[in-house]
């Protein structure tokens, strides 16, 4: 499941092709093997409705988590900048030297995080999860070495800063993990095609308009995977904060 969901354009292909054959299907059924009787007419347009009901309501519920994942991804995002931020300028209560190092740890540290966020390919995000470990522990040394056994007020406002934006990482991927379940998806695809096969059994006569409800519901599922995977797709999480901090450490 996670091939398709991960790859909006797929599943758009898919859910379209899957859809189309349900329609295909139920215009069979109803023509080859068990036709509607006319006086099952009310009966099977309360059905029928009312699946196509429980599928709107599936895709605006999937839809509003997918967007609410997005926002925190966004929200995070930010808090992750100002964290790494804040400590930076906090590194002028250290001794020069400790300071010098800091913000060069920092400033590595920024880069890494924009490539976290830049990258497409799971191999390259492993390799750049590693090295952000790497600079966890050196950027936790550095403070660590940094300060007096008997810590001062100051001091430990640098310790905590330092807390802070080694936490903002796990926090910020926690929320790239959290994405819409796979038994989620899988309820909305049994319940699309199953609206389809009664949409195309329904049908008093073979018309091309049959196709449209596998369209508008592929284009949904699309824009709902699109907005859930931060990596692919055409909607995407971009690192603007860290992006304009990388450029200001940079300049001072």
């Amino acid at each position: 499941m996670d091939t398709f969901v991960s790859h909006p354009f797929v599943l758009l292909v898919v859910s379209l092709a899957a859809q189309w054959v349900a329609v295909y299907v139920g215009d069979l059924i109803r023509k080859k093997m068990r036709p509607v009787k006319e006086e099952e007419w009310a009966d099977f347009d309360m059905v029928r409705a009312a699946a196509m009901t429980l599928l709107g309501l599936i895709i605006g519920f999937s839809f509003a988590m997918a967007v609410t994942r997005y926002d925190q991804r966004k929200n995070l995002e930010e808090a992750e900048a100002n964290a790494i931020g804040t400590e930076y300028v906090r590194a002028d209560f250290l001794s020069a030297e400790d300071a010098a190092r800091a913000r060069e740890l920092l400033r590595r540290y920024v880069d890494q995080r924009v490539a976290f966020y830049l990258a497409r390919d799971e191999g390259q995000v492993g390799q750049i999860n590693a090295d952000t470990e790497k600079l966890h522990a050196e950027l936790w040394s550095a403070i660590v070495r940094a300060v007096t056994p008997q810590q001062t007020a100051v001091e430990a406002l640098v310790v905590s800063g330092m807390n802070d934006v080694l936490n903002s990482q796990g926090y910020t991927q926690a929320a790239w993990w959290n994405r819409i379940p796979d038994a989620a998806w899988g309820l909305m695809g049994l319940v699309a095609i199953s609206c389809n096969l009664l949409f195309g059994y329904g049908e008093r006569r073979t018309s091309t308009l049959a196709l449209a409800l596998p369209l508008i519901v592929s284009i949904a599922f699309f824009l709902i995977a699109d907005i859930d995977s931060p990596r692919s797709g055409v909607i995407r999480n971009l690192p603007q904060n860290l992006i304009a901090l990388s450029q200001t450490m940079k300049t001072h």
